[in-house]
């Protein structure tokens, strides 16, 4: 089954980091990245530029609104993703466990709908 781990991140607190803890964080990245393509997990994933660059599309009566910026305002924000294939829940949660946001953030893990 694939499930998607939804990385969720405080903006304001990463771009508190200094680059050198930007680089050690891209690094534990690649290194994580590395290992579920190895073990077969793997199946899509990438980082989101921040919030600033998002636009947030509405359909009302017909007419297309669209507003700058996400659509809720949260303390943590959708800062990427990985796609997996994992055998069950379990399997998705240990591979979610590893990824370095989950230490400062939170990761979601949601089956993807499978339709027939």
């Amino acid at each position: 089954m694939q499930y998607l781990l939804l990385i969720y991140r405080n903006e304001a607190e990463l771009s508190k980091m200094t680059p050198a803890d930007h680089q050690a964080m891209s690094a534990e990245y690649g290194t994580y990245t590395q290992s579920i393509v190895q073990s077969g997990h793997f199946k899509a994933g990438d980082g989101l530029q921040p919030t600033t660059t998002a636009t947030t599309v509405r359909v009302r009566d017909g007419k297309t609104l669209t507003t700058d910026g996400p659509f809720a305002e949260t303390r943590e924000q959708l800062g990427g993703y990985y796609l997996v294939e994992a055998k069950d829940l379990d399997t998705a949660i240990a591979l979610a466990a590893r990824i370095p946001g989950a230490r400062y953030g939170s990761i979601e893990v949601r089956p993807v709908m499978i339709y027939k």
